[in-house]
């Protein structure tokens, strides 16, 4: 991309509207280190702007009166745009955060595209209205819409996130808010066409461009029935807090250092081949990264060479090439700290088995070599903290029973996987993994379970039913004897 993309008015309430401020955010080419966008940067006095919108669209408006089918019938056009566009969009966000635009086509765009779609056929099966025979009588169970959604999205995979919240929320009757990162903004612009295009509401959304000072001011506005927020451990305990003053409701999907184990038994070749590319994906910014790989110490040193030369192939450059396989890191913060994680771990006693500094010939650009650490001992910081980078640690262990305490062993919780030659045992090795989302000899995140996590890795669930779960309130009205209530 070389020409500038520039917008100068804010999404409010389905309109493009004046900014009450003047400043903006400029979005930074990771790769060339230019500025390739600049859009408005949203105040207080713009949150207040668009909760007013959001909240007369809720306590007013048509959207949460509509049936389900109307509403199901608007989303639908925002899925199906989505795919539609699903290459621009790639593209977009492959140079706002250096995604490899490979993995952008498959999981920022078309993946958005299948949470759309998934969160359609959710919302078809839930039951709105229900009645029941109570202890003293008939009762009559409702799901109604939670309200209002301030929602926040990270930078790493913004369209797949918003359509996690954008979906149920919207499909449960919400209006929403959504609080894009200021390194991603300019994605957030497509969606917002996107929308307006498929007509939705007045009101309905509104999307605001901001740093953390203005997502603050929003989760803890009074006006906001519901948070559904995805970043750090740190700023989901904030957001937490801040939500906390007006018993606001919140889901926090927040970070994980997740573990691959490796049985002895598991076919080595494929394991590796199926580890590899979730490790390092998105250049090891994802939440859900294999980023801790257990291997038994019977064969600790094969799989270590084989690592090490699947980590030193990988395709690193420009993340518009579709031969990229990683690519830069989004900012220079995240360079430079990955690039002191590497230290540590040396400083720990760990050894670099392949990468640990600036790849040759990528002079520019917020590059960090795919790393491999060997020697790892759980107990270290390179492999308790959720580095964000392309920086794996491969941790020896004895017996089984040692491998799932080494999994445990985690303030996280978020995801992990098994590699074996029998499937069945890896289930029971699942269930002994405290983590939200497990998979054996592959990996997957599908969208009509629920994905969240246990411990530090946050609170709550997306997709599935538990997910469109989120954005509805439980209501019980009890009935007159002899009355069964119309569902």
């Amino acid at each position: 991309m070389t020409d500038l993309i520039e917008h100068g008015q804010l999404y409010i309430g389905g309109e493009l509207v004046d900014p009450l401020g003047t400043d903006t955010i400029e979005v930074v080419s990771p790769h060339t280190e230019q500025v390739i966008g600049r859009v408005p940067h949203a105040t207080p006095a713009d949150a207040d702007r668009a909760v007013a919108a959001a909240r007369k669209a809720f306590d007013e408006g048509p959207w949460p009166r509509t049936t389900l089918d109307e509403r199901i019938e608007v989303v639908t056009r925002i899925k199906d745009a989505v795919a539609v566009r699903h290459e621009e969009i790639a593209r977009l966000i492959s140079a706002q955060n250096g995604s490899p635009y490979s993995w952008s086509v498959l999981a920022q765009a078309l993946g958005a595209m299948m949470v759309w779609d998934a969160a359609i056929a959710v919302a078809r099966d839930v039951v709105f209205e229900e009645p029941r025979q109570g202890v003293l009588g008939p009762i009559l169970v409702r799901r109604e819409p939670v309200g209002v959604v301030a929602a926040v999205v990270p930078w790493n995979v913004p369209q797949f996130v918003a359509a996690a919240k954008l979906a149920p929320a919207l499909l449960a009757g919400c209006s929403v808010i959504l609080k894009p990162s200021p390194e991603t903004p300019l994605d957030a612009y497509l969606l917002a066409e996107i929308a307006t295009e498929a007509g939705l509401p007045e009101g309905v959304l509104s999307i605001l461009p901001a740093d953390r000072e203005v997502s603050e001011y929003l989760v803890g506005h009074p006006g906001v029935d519901k948070v559904s927020f995805t970043g750090s451990v740190a700023a989901g305990k904030r957001v937490m807090e801040v939500a906390s003053r007006n018993l606001t409701r919140v889901t926090l999907e927040l970070g994980g250092k997740s573990a691959a184990v490796i049985l002895p038994d598991a076919d080595l070749e494929a394991t590796v081949a199926g580890i590899v590319p979730n490790a390092w994906m998105n250049n090891g910014q994802a939440c859900v990264a294999q980023t801790r790989i257990l291997a038994p110490r019977s064969h600790y040193d094969e799989l270590a060479d084989r690592f090490a030369a699947a980590a030193n192939a990988l395709v690193v450059g420009d993340p518009l090439d579709p031969a990229t396989q990683v690519g830069p890191l989004v900012a220079e913060r995240q360079r430079q700290r990955s690039l002191d994680y590497i230290g540590l771990g040396q400083e720990e006693g760990a050894k670099v088995l392949t990468g640990g500094g600036r790849p040759a010939g990528l002079e520019r650009g917020w590059y960090v070599e795919p790393t491999l650490f060997g020697g790892v001992a759980n107990s270290m910081r390179i492999a308790r903290e959720e580095i964000f980078g392309p920086v794996i640690c491969l941790l020896p262990y004895e017996d089984e029973a040692e491998a799932v305490r080494i999994a445990n062993d985690s303030d996280y919780g978020l995801s992990g996987s098994v590699w074996t030659a029998d499937a069945e045992h890896g289930v029971e090795i699942a269930r002994q993994v405290r983590t939200g989302t497990y998979s054996v000899n592959t990996f997957s995140l599908d969208m009509f379970g629920p994905f969240g996590g246990y411990k530090n890795s946050g609170l709550g669930r997306e997709f599935g039913p538990e997910g469109f779960d989120a954005y509805l309130e439980h209501k019980m009205i009890h009935l007159p004897n002899g009355q069964a209530g119309a569902a």
